[in-house]
């Protein structure tokens, strides 16, 4: 064994577990970083409510003067819980998030600063669509790509930025990223399920899809990643002992959950009800140092 890899290990063994003190329940605090339906009845005026209502279960739009101002209450929103900047956050073609900050931030001709965050920059941004993956549907002279606004996907604050969930398009309406496809298929399905509904509920007007994930995930000290060339380059195993095929590790399935791993997963499930994500379960999965949320 390399010296690299028995110093990793060493301080591995010495690490102490990070205190996670939860001041508040999580039903207190869940969806607090998220414009849901309790901070647009707050913040915006009961036609703008509407008309965002509307364009989540319909697929309305949203006219000029409607964004204007659901923009400004959700910049003051945003503003009050510490917010800086705004983003357009979209899934391109690339395995990632993307995002491109910009501040409440403008200039008026007397030169006094103010903030601002009007219904354009709400609606629709213009990344540099060229530095995208785009499966070769146009030349990269041509490459024009949008952002718009998808009000079905609450805004939220990650850190000081408002992100803005939105759909990533070309200038002749492809997609670009990977939730246009499951958007229309979402619209696909509703139709479909609506329909046959109503054979047996004249009132069902619309139905929709809800998905229960589970993420399954490894934690590995940062020391011993380090040390392994495979895991920093591939982010896989690509080296070492071949895993195990039967039930020999079964005893680490559902044991105890080491102290450092239990403080991680109680950071992480107060991060994600923040932002209006439920989590309730936690476990240990077979292999070593693997867990499951």
């Amino acid at each position: 064994m390399s010296s690299q890899r028995l110093n990793a290990i060493s301080l591995s063994a010495q690490r102490k577990a990070i205190a996670i003190v939860e001041e508040t329940k999580r039903s207190e605090l869940f969806g607090k970083h998220v414009f849901n339906e309790d901070r647009m009845t707050q913040y915006l005026t009961k036609d703008a409510f509407q008309s965002v209502k509307n364009a989540i279960f319909t697929g309305s739009k949203i006219d000029r003067k409607m964004a204007d101002q659901i923009a400004e209450s959700m910049k003051a929103w945003a503003l009050s819980m510490g917010a800086t900047h705004y983003t357009h956050w979209f899934q391109p073609l690339t395995g990632a998030t993307a995002e491109k900050h910009d501040a409440f931030f403008d200039l008026l001709p007397n030169g006094r600063a103010i903030e601002k965050f009007g219904g354009s920059q709400l609606v629709q941004q213009e990344p540099d669509a060229s530095s995208f993956p785009s499966g070769g549907i146009r030349n990269t002279f041509e490459a024009r790509g949008y952002t718009a606004w998808d009000p079905t996907s609450p805004a939220f604050i990650y850190g000081a930025t408002l992100c803005i969930p939105t759909v990533f398009v070309s200038y002749t309406g492809e997609a670009l990223d990977n939730k246009v496809p499951l958007l229309r298929a979402l619209h696909a399905v509703d139709e479909a399920a609506t329909g046959v509904a109503r054979y047996f509920d004249k009132t069902v007007n619309k139905v929709l899809a809800t998905l229960g994930w589970e993420q399954e995930y490894f934690l590995i000290d940062k020391t011993l990643a380090n040390s392994r060339p495979d895991l920093v380059l591939a982010g896989r195993t690509l080296v070492g002992q071949a895993a195990a095929k039967g039930q020999q590790l079964d005893d680490h399935y559902f044991g105890v959950i080491p102290l450092r791993a239990i403080n991680y997963m109680k950071d992480l499930e107060v991060e994600c009800t923040k932002l209006g994500i439920p989590v309730k379960t936690r476990h240990n999965e077979v292999a070593p140092n693997q867990f499951e949320l």
